[in-house]
């Protein structure tokens, strides 16, 4: 396909998941512009293959069909989009909007709602696997928004992940990431359980990992996660700091509905533990280190 046909790309975070993802849509011939808030080696590897650099969110906008953003935190989407010299500033009509950070459901609403008004089109598209599912073009992606606006990004969403689907109108792709989490925060609580019985009760922790990772234990947290676990390595596939921001926002949108979650008041107990002792930036797994004492 001659590159002209394919949509240009605004992109905007381009950290250990969104450096791969850009450079999924970048090898697949789409024109890329980007935007971060510094450029260190995986932006300028970006920019080597031919990436242009925009000065601005607003600037990356007027050049893209379609913009990307994966950011930190709410308050960083908030700013991106929303500022004077935001997306919608420089988004001109007909332009599709995605944020693919985890945020607050609330917080996408309002984007679609914003986005309207300019003759723009907002997803919330966030995404699940990690830095391997980013690197091998491998992400779940659960959208929310418009149809018209979600069959536009497919065929992007399709460069970057494997299981893709449409959730529903603006704000339940973020809701479907806040269930995503929940059952990962109580799941891998399970895994540093378990491991930590298993090597108190003086068992091979591999030979572990092995017999029940095919029954009804078998998770993508025991066989990604739990090796891990077991060799005391901490780095980051996920970082604990941005697995409590998630934590907080499902507690809110929890407390909210009037819905009772102790297995989530307990990870984020859990969570805020390891980021006081290890650091926010240790990975998920760093869970485990809340079981080794005593």
């Amino acid at each position: 396909m001659n590159d002209t046909a394919l949509p240009r790309i605004g992109f905007m975070g381009l950290g250990i998941m969104g450096a791969p993802m850009a450079g999924h849509l970048q090898a697949a011939g789409h024109p890329l512009t980007i935007a971060n808030r510094s450029r260190g080696p995986r932006v300028q590897a970006l920019l080597d293959a031919g990436a242009r650099w925009a000065d601005s969110p607003a600037a990356l906008a007027a050049e893209s069909d379609i913009v990307i953003t994966i950011l930190g935190f709410p308050q960083d989407v908030e700013q991106v989009w929303l500022g004077a010299d935001g997306l919608l500033a420089g988004a001109r009509p007909g332009t599709v909007l995605v944020d693919m950070t985890t945020s607050s459901p609330r917080l996408a609403m309002r984007l679609a709602e914003d986005a309207a008004q300019k003759g723009c089109a907002a997803l919330d598209a966030p995404v699940s696997g990690g830095e391997p599912g980013a690197r091998n073009a491998a992400l779940s992606i659960m959208a929310g928004g418009e149809a018209d606006a979600f069959a536009r990004a497919l065929p992007v969403f399709q460069r970057m992940g494997k299981a893709i689907r449409h959730m529903g109108g603006p704000g339940k792709g973020q809701h479907t990431k806040m269930a995503n989490q929940i059952t990962i925060a109580s799941t891998v609580m399970g895994v540093a359980e378990g491991l930590s019985y298993a090597r108190r009760a003086g068992l091979d922790g591999e030979a572990v990992v092995a017999a029940l990772a095919p029954g009804a234990a078998g998770s993508f947290q025991l066989t990604s996660l739990g090796p891990k676990m077991l060799a005391g390595d901490f780095a980051p596939g996920f970082m604990v700091k941005h697995f409590l921001k998630d934590l907080g926002i499902a507690v809110a949108e929890a407390e909210a509905m009037g819905l009772a979650l102790p297995g989530l008041g307990q990870a984020r107990r859990l969570f805020e533990r390891v980021a006081e002792e290890l650091g926010g930036e240790a990975g998920t797994q760093a869970v485990f280190s809340a079981y080794q004492g005593g």
